[in-house]
């Protein structure tokens, strides 16, 4: 006797053509070996490929259901005499059953579709072909649109990786180029495989940028099959001065005088970024903590930057450690009480 197609995916003789494809679906599923990993599951799979590859086919499922898998695969004696139209019928099963599965369901990769990577299925019917615990297969149903084919998992961008990026105040002041070298992960033209590579990535540092500006390149970070790159983000700070401070587009110039100089009198002479000396003489009274304006000889404006802040000198007057018995004295008649 041979294969009873109808109960090899669980229906009765004169199922219809949405009963078998509710069969398929259902058995299929449960048979799969990439989610069924008991013995027999592979050659069940075959067999409920084979039986839908048949009842699905008008021609092949009349046959069947006249003559029995003998007459389908021309191995009855009677099918000549009064049968199939005075013709034999030769069948043999040739298809791939994980391709029938695929084109079934939509998708050259079906399971990326269905089944989610840590074993779970995150699913919620929305079609015709019911849930599947009643046949042993799985027990909550799939997101599922009746008739479209499913779209792949949704890629997420990866967050930005941010570097800092530190430029000296004469970098600042006069623009410059920096070379940036980065090591990151490409995928393969095969879509899977990922290799290493390095990349120069090349920021121009505009004249009076500040502290905090950032620079974006898009999409430069690691990619792999199931993310979208990164954002490279580059974040502006200022090195160190052996000089200035920096306070905006205004620099500090800490100008230090005696303290005979800050009551009589005294001449700074203050380096610019861009080498010069500008020499600032005062004859009044310094006061500790005193500043001092010159316009114009600061960073350039980071909106405007043919326009400049200016150089701040922020007095120190540095007052003698002890005084001598005569000098008390000297100063006593001099000084304002």
């Amino acid at each position: 006797m041979g294969k009873d197609y109808y109960k090899v995916l669980g229906l009765a003789r004169g199922a219809s053509e949405d009963e078998i494809k509710k069969a398929y679906r259902r058995q299929a599923l449960r048979f799969h070996p990439d989610k069924n990993k008991s013995a027999g599951a592979e050659d069940k799979f075959k067999e409920v490929a084979e039986a839908y590859d048949v009842l699905s086919d008008a021609k092949k499922k009349d046959v069947y259901d006249r003559f029995g898998e003998e007459g389908l695969k021309g191995s009855a004696g009677g099918v000549g005499g009064g049968g199939y139209s005075g013709q034999s019928y030769n069948y043999t099963f040739q298809g791939d059953p994980h391709v029938i599965f695929s084109e079934f369901f939509g998708g050259r990769s079906p399971f990326d579709n269905f089944f989610s990577q840590n074993g779970e299925e995150d699913m919620e019917i929305n079609d015709p072909f019911t849930a599947f615990g009643g046949m042993g297969g799985f027990h909550r149903p799939f997101k599922s649109h009746a008739g479209a084919p499913h779209r792949a998992r949704e890629k997420k961008k990866d967050p930005p990786v941010v570097h800092e990026l530190r430029v000296s105040l004469e970098e600042i002041f006069s623009g410059c180029t920096k070379k940036m070298k980065i090591s990151r992960k490409r995928l393969n033209p095969d879509g899977c495989t990922v290799r290493s590579e390095d990349k120069i990535l090349t920021v121009d540092i505009k004249r009076g940028w500040k502290e905090g500006t950032k620079i974006t390149f898009p999409r430069e970070g690691d990619e792999t099959p199931s993310n979208i790159p990164a954002d490279v983000v580059f974040v502006v700070k200022d090195k160190p001065h052996l000089v200035f401070r920096r306070e905006g587009s205004d620099i500090i110039y800490p100008a230090k005088i005696s303290l005979r100089e800050a009551l009589c009198g005294c001449t700074v002479n203050a380096p610019t970024l861009d080498g010069r000396t500008i020499t600032v003489t005062s004859r009044d009274v310094v006061k500790p903590g005193m500043k001092k304006r010159i316009a114009g000889e600061g960073l350039p404006l980071s909106k405007c930057p043919e326009k400049r802040g200016d150089m701040i000198l922020d007095f120190t007057v540095k007052f003698p450690d002890k005084l001598g018995q005569s000098t008390r004295d000297a100063l006593k008649q001099i000084l304002p009480p």
